[in-house]
């Protein structure tokens, strides 16, 4: 197991208190925490070597440039990816499944085709395919979520028929924290010649991922819940599929010629990457895969089912509290949504922030997901390769103290 609070050592800001009380993060499903190896890289990058890439020939150019695709190298030996050239660099995820939507389903998709997604999907996975099928006239199907937060496998293959074209999941639940059978579902698309796009923001930064065991055909993370910088997404796709793609944003630095009425598009992967890229981010998140690698994904996500696996444990013991999700730490990752009987997420929020305890409280843009579940939001503890088990049991007595202020409050 790695040692947690050695770890924290690397992270200044969890040395803060709140409201005088020491920080407990507990947001990383949202976004991660900076280790000092990767802002050290960022201002080194700025001091040292700041200079515009691919095009100079001076030396502070060549340096970034060598940095910059550093990364790109990086980053295929993190997913398993064959080759560098089968990683785009863009924004965030939400960029990514918006350059497939653009670049391969424009193409490809055809009025009456349908795109499979399920229930649980982040509006970043939802709204993209929308936006397409009613600019092509498309119809979208759902694999549906069942009482225990896990996707109805049965109903899969049936889904799978008609006029399907596109298969696009999440590997793991930002809300429920549901590992999907995303393999099984890839093998059973493939087996009729379906592509399929996998969601990885969740799982990429908290469990191993590899691109060829999976076999998917695309996936999208971000940097900024892996300890990288916001800014830098990433967007893998098999290398035939890329080839015969479109441009998604069109410019500099994405083309191969240019003359006054047509131009041509550069090789892989810089045809999707117009114009001066996030330089200086990209060689940060290149900092922060150099620290992922030296702890050992499977050692990441051993800690984090031990903390959910305890969290769970707890929160079972408090009368009063809805956890979402399955109740095996096997199948789920270290996201924990909830309800505290008679008390709105936000308001808990408030009172765990008081306390120092630092949650997410909302719709997690998942609106369907919460009406799905019956609930308007929930509150949301994600953990991370930082948090203890220490904080673990703090979150359960803040929770603990939250029901009895809102019962004195209520007896009033």
């Amino acid at each position: 197991m790695l040692d947690a609070k050695k770890i924290r050592e690397d992270f200044p800001i969890l040395k803060r208190r709140v409201n005088d009380k020491p920080l407990v993060y507990l947001d990383n499903a949202a976004t991660s925490q900076k280790p000092l190896q990767v802002v050290q890289a960022l201002a080194d990058y700025y001091t040292l070597h700041n200079a515009n890439i691919h095009r100079g020939i001076h030396a502070l150019s060549e340096e970034s440039t060598a940095l910059y695709e550093g990364v790109r190298e990086k980053t295929a030996r993190f997913i398993g990816a064959p080759k560098p050239t089968m990683v785009i660099f863009t924004r965030n995820t939400t960029e990514s499944i918006n350059l497939v939507s653009h670049s391969w389903g424009l193409k490809h998709l055809r009025q009456g085709d349908e795109i499979l997604l399920t229930e649980m999907e982040h509006h970043s996975n939802l709204v993209p395919w929308q936006i397409l099928a009613q600019r092509k006239g498309l119809r979208l199907k759902f694999i549906p979520v069942v009482t225990d937060g896990r996707l109805d496998m049965g109903a899969v293959p049936g889904l799978l028929e008609g006029r399907t074209k596109l298969v696009s999941l999440t590997l793991m639940s930002n809300v429920l924290g549901t590992i999907n059978p995303v393999k099984e579902i890839i093998q059973m698309a493939h087996a009729k010649g379906i592509p399929v796009l996998v969601d990885g923001a969740q799982a990429v930064p908290h469990m191993p991922v590899n691109v060829v065991d999976l076999n998917c055909d695309f996936l999208a993370f971000s940097s900024h819940k892996m300890l990288g910088p916001t800014g830098v997404g990433v967007l893998y796709a098999k290398e035939a599929i890329l080839e015969e793609m479109d441009p998604f944003l069109s410019g500099g630095d994405m083309i191969k010629d240019v003359w006054l009425d047509h131009s041509t598009w550069n090789d892989l992967p810089w045809k999707f990457e117009a114009g001066t890229p996030n330089i200086a981010d990209v060689i940060a998140f290149g900092a922060a895969i150099d620290y992922l690698k030296g702890i050992g994904m499977p050692e990441i996500r051993a800690h984090e089912a031990e903390l959910t696996r305890t969290t769970l444990e707890k929160l079972r013991q408090v009368e009063g509290i809805t956890v979402y999700g399955p109740m095996d730490p096997a199948v789920r990752g270290g996201a924990v949504s909830f309800n505290v009987q008679d008390l709105h997420p936000h308001d808990l929020g408030q009172i765990l922030d008081d306390a120092g305890i630092a949650i997410r409280a909302g719709h997690h843009c998942c609106k369907p997901l919460m009406r799905k579940l019956g609930v308007v939001a929930t509150a949301r503890a994600s953990f991370y390769l930082y948090n203890t088990l220490e904080e673990a049991d703090l979150l359960v007595a803040a929770l603990r103290k939250a029901k009895e202020i809102f019962s004195v409050v209520s007896r009033r």
